[in-house]
């Protein structure tokens, strides 16, 4: 039986920790089976209520699924949190039964500037990868895409047809995808946005800034731009 470092942390804390340590060091992949309650109780001579709330907060954080009677789960790379999972918007229109388009109006290599290297955690004047895609549903422009992505993650980033695929499911296949962060708004879009999703300078949008990591870089940069009138963000809450 092993027994937990004697630290400042709770006893669950310390479950915690060594659970997203292990998660981290790729211990167990996507979808494979976790170590159950029972099995932790006996590893680390703590109660079980003590590991339920570790891996409830593991569950909440997206980095676990649990299922009832059967165990506990590495979760899918791409499940960030219990309320908000990255999808991808080719899925969510043709879930509505509609039709996706997309119109690609830049794909192409340039220097990053200081501010883009340090959030891609590159050099100032790196080649970074930059591409501008307008989304449209049934006709209807829906997102405006500006999206930089490290080259080091993505290599053959600018030689895929965004056209009939977009960049997040792209992404999604070729990168190890751990963590991501968002800035979401309401807001105006920019001159050039605006142009590209037919809006008028004064219309209220819906502005989503993402940014997303594998263990070791940062993967992609994107602003994403949508009409505020014709699209919402949505998530569901299990306590």
């Amino acid at each position: 039986m092993s027994t937990l470092p004697r630290t400042g942390l709770a006893p669950y804390a310390q479950v915690k920790q060594y659970l997203k340590d292990r998660l981290a060091a790729g211990d167990w992949a996507p979808g494979v089976l976790m170590p159950s309650e029972a099995e932790l109780v006996a590893r680390f001579g703590v109660s079980r209520m003590t590991v339920n709330r570790a891996l409830k907060e593991l569950q909440n954080e997206g980095l676990i699924e649990r299922v009832q009677g059967v165990g506990t789960f590495a979760a899918q790379l791409h499940k960030v949190s219990a309320t908000l999972t990255l999808r991808n918007l080719q899925d969510e229109i043709a879930e509505r039964g509609h039709r996706h388009e997309a119109v690609v109006h830049l794909q192409e290599p340039e220097p990053a500037g200081a501010a883009l290297a340090a959030q891609l955690g590159l050099n100032e004047g790196d080649t970074v990868f930059h591409s501008l895609i307008v989304h449209l549903e049934n006709g209807v422009p829906l997102q405006c895409e500006d999206r930089y992505v490290n080259p080091a993650c993505a290599p053959h980033y600018l030689a895929q047809d965004f056209q009939h695929s977009t960049p997040t499911q792209y992404l999604f296949e070729v990168t190890a995808l751990w963590r991501a962060q968002y800035s979401i708004e309401a807001g105006h879009a920019t001159a050039q946005e605006a142009g590209l999703l037919n809006l008028a300078a004064t219309d209220a949008c819906l502005i989503m800034v993402r940014r997303t990591f594998t263990r070791d870089a940062a993967i992609t940069l994107a602003r994403l731009v949508h009409p505020g009138r014709l699209y919402q963000l949505t998530g569901q809450f299990a306590p």
